[in-house]
């Protein structure tokens, strides 16, 4: 028996499973998906919010606040790009400014540091390419960007390291009340756990209603997104925000950890928990959204769309507590916005809970908190890269032109402790596709290195679920094309 099952192996899952992993405890973290961080993880803003914007006495301004603070450590330890750019909210009318001034008190409640209220010439010497319509705006310097996939991998991977039992494609299909605690079905296979904690995201509240009584619902809410080439990507140097409303933080523009340019997104609730398709209307909508905010914004350096699903819950703020009729069982659920920034502090959170439930004694003696850092071959000097070329020559063979990434992080990604095994589990971890080009000259390489690294046919290579096939054999040569053609004609079976 476990003493611990996590269901769900997004950023907070995949935090809570390493917070869990200092203590002497049987975990396993449980993922529906063939990789971690699947679901609102790989795709949203990649903002560490300072933590202004919440409701002061919420858990959304709280664990904002915690979880922002917890970031540089953690992205140390982990070995996490993360920068703190800071951010700015804009005001272009005196409505506006108030709005502006009561984010600034509500920051002040939630103990947010180093905010300031800012006039049009400040936030123009800051950001020169931001409207110079803008009447004045909130800066606050503790904002950061991330990268979340980044982050929810190498979680996931520390926590592995130090213990905990890591079960992807296994998709929960019933919970059962156990005498000690939960028996917990999947698609053949069923394990017992003393303690059930619930991150499933947009499915949370089907997961509580497994065995509890309903007592919130989870509305799938759409965002679309552009990223932008690097070339542009140095347009704006902080987060830009425009003020928000009911439905969110609005469209922002914000340069990515990586170089990139991010614009999005907008908010769209849909009755599809699957729902990610990008569609025109709604990226023409952010696009016209976002020029308010800078009107010269270069939208020919974008080079992909993509949409991602906020869990959002109908109780306006997170769910963090034992079910009511379940004794043992903890929902951490309606992880919407600022869900990223505090994920950190949730996982203590949830610790504590537990503490407190006498769930967890003592801790390790030996957990390590440091993560195995990644080669990233071009950010190395001309000697370090001769000497990582020298020890294994794979390190020497570019893959990705957009991205210059090499043959040996590559394979490093595939035989880590929660490797990559699927073409878009490299993507999140090294990159290859993610430029320009968007994988039109480096897939069918990373095909073939992933194909000989598993010992799998290359058909067997998917995008990313086991549909998501890319080959389904291989092209006759075309004389043999020709040959069958002719035959098919002569026999009128077309």
């Amino acid at each position: 028996m476990y003493d611990v099952a996590i269901i769900g192996a997004g950023v907070v899952g995949c935090s809570i499973a390493r917070e869990l992993s200092r203590y002497d405890l049987k975990t396993v973290l449980i993922e529906k998906d063939t990789d971690v961080a699947n679901g609102t993880t790989k795709a949203n803003s990649a903002i560490v919010h300072s933590g202004y914007d919440a409701k002061p006495g919420s858990l959304k301004a709280k664990l904002n606040v915690q979880g922002n603070a917890l970031f540089d450590q953690i992205c140390k330890e982990l070995d996490v790009p993360f920068q703190r750019i800071g951010s700015l909210v804009l005001a272009f009318e005196e409505e506006e400014m108030k709005i502006i001034r009561e984010l600034y008190e509500k920051g002040l409640a939630n103990g947010v540091p180093q905010m300031e209220i800012l006039g049009k010439e400040q936030i123009l010497a800051l950001e020169p390419n931001v409207n110079d319509r803008i009447i004045g705006g909130l800066y606050a310097p503790t904002a950061g960007i991330v990268g979340p996939w980044e982050l929810a991998i190498a979680l996931a991977e520390n926590a592995v390291e130090n213990g905990v039992e890591l079960r992807l494609e296994s998709q929960v299909t019933n919970i059962e009340k156990q005498g000690e605690g939960y028996r917990i079905s999947m698609e053949g296979q069923q394990i017992d756990a003393r303690y059930v904690i619930n991150c499933a995201g947009v499915y949370a509240d089907e997961i509580h209603n497994m065995v509890a009584a309903p007592s919130f619902k989870i509305v799938p809410r759409r965002g679309q997104y552009n990223i932008f080439d690097k070339s542009v990507g140095n347009f704006v140097s902080k987060v830009i925000f425009q003020c928000p409303t009911k439905l969110g933080k609005g469209v922002l523009i914000a340069p990515t950890v990586h170089g990139n340019l991010l614009v999005g997104p907008d908010a769209e609730n849909v009755d599809c928990k699957e729902s990610r398709e990008t569609t025109m209307e709604r990226l023409a909508f952010i696009r016209e959204q976002a020029r308010k905010s800078a009107p010269n914004l270069p939208y020919h350096g974008v080079i992909t769309a993509f949409a991602g699903l906020r869990a959002t819950p109908d109780t306006g703020d997170f769910i963090i507590e034992e079910a009511k009729d379940a004794k043992g069982f903890i929902d951490v659920a309606g992880i919407e916005s600022p869900g990223l920034s505090a994920a950190p502090a949730i996982a203590v959170y949830v610790a504590e809970i537990l503490k407190n439930m006498g769930a967890i004694g003592r801790e390790k003696w030996d957990f390590h908190p440091m993560g195995r850092k990644m080669i990233r071959f071009m950010e190395l000097s001309d000697a370090e890269k001769a000497e990582i070329i020298k020890r294994d020559p794979r390190y020497g063979r570019i893959i990705c032109r957009c991205e210059n990434i090499t043959e040996g992080e590559i394979v490093d990604a595939i035989h880590r402790k929660v490797g990559a095994r699927n073409m878009d589990g490299i993507k999140r971890r090294v990159r290859p596709g993610s430029g320009r080009c968007q994988g039109g000259f480096c897939s069918p390489r990373v095909m073939e290195i992933i194909a000989r690294e598993l010992k799998m046919d290359m058909t067997e290579v998917v995008k990313d679920n086991p549909k998501s096939y890319i080959l389904i054999g291989p092209a006759k040569s075309s004389s043999v094309l020709r040959e069958n053609l002719d035959a098919a004609a002569a026999s009128k079976t077309w």
